[in-house]
């Protein structure tokens, strides 16, 4: 075999085995690299405890199956000017993890309805302050953290943690009667959306975020 072909094999080798998925006990580094509903845990690819699959307790699957991107399903739904999904989780959080920007009023008589949750108060919109949807909230994990938000537009801000966008209730005075919040939102102060350079005219803006 030529030098040439030799170099040209381990070239196709490299190629084919480089973009190979792992399953059970592989090795991985994010989510993407596991197989089927495995997640990357400590290195390695397994069963994921919070949607109960059982497949690294049984025989591994033989076909390699697409990994999905959210294994978030909805618990249930409301009927709260009209028909809406509730959420008990959101997607998984990452170094750029997708969301919907929305726009609230934290303070007193605004679309924010009760006070904050972190702190059981009020706040002026000229704080750089979020709201999470419920998932990513964490009972509270996050109140006080600060997250960088990136807009599309390249401009990044940081902000406060100091509220939950409910995802699993609604139409109450505490939620401003408003619907549940999807399960991927940022609900930014009008201090957000100034920073990004954002209209809040435009309701809803895709962005991405991370914990700082």
């Amino acid at each position: 075999m030529s030098n040439l072909a030799f170099l040209s094999l381990i070239f196709t080798i490299f190629i084919s085995t480089s973009n190979a998925i792992s399953q059970c006990n592989g090795p991985c580094k994010t989510w993407d690299d596991c197989d089927g509903q495995l997640i990357c845990i400590n290195g390695k690819c397994n069963d994921d405890p919070n949607v109960g699959t059982k497949i690294c307790k049984s025989s591994p699957p033989s076909v390699p199956s697409p990994t999905p991107t959210n294994t978030c399903r909805p618990s249930g739904t409301i009927n709260c000017n009209g028909v809406h999904p509730i959420y008990r989780c959101s997607p998984p959080v990452t170094s750029s993890t997708p969301a919907q920007l929305t726009f609230n009023d934290f303070s007193e008589g605004g679309d924010g309805g009760g006070p904050s949750s972190c702190d059981g108060k009020y706040h002026n919109n000229n704080e750089r302050i979020v709201a999470l949807s419920t998932g990513w909230f964490a009972g509270r994990s996050r109140c006080g953290k600060m997250i960088l938000i990136r807009a599309n537009n390249g401009k990044t801000v940081t902000a406060k943690v100091v509220d939950e966008c409910d995802s699993t209730m609604g139409c109450d005075a505490e939620h401003a009667f408003q619907s549940p919040c999807k399960n991927n939102i940022v609900d930014g102060s009008i201090a957000v959306w100034r920073a990004l350079g954002l209209n809040t005219d435009l309701g809803i803006v895709p962005v991405t975020w991370s914990m700082v």
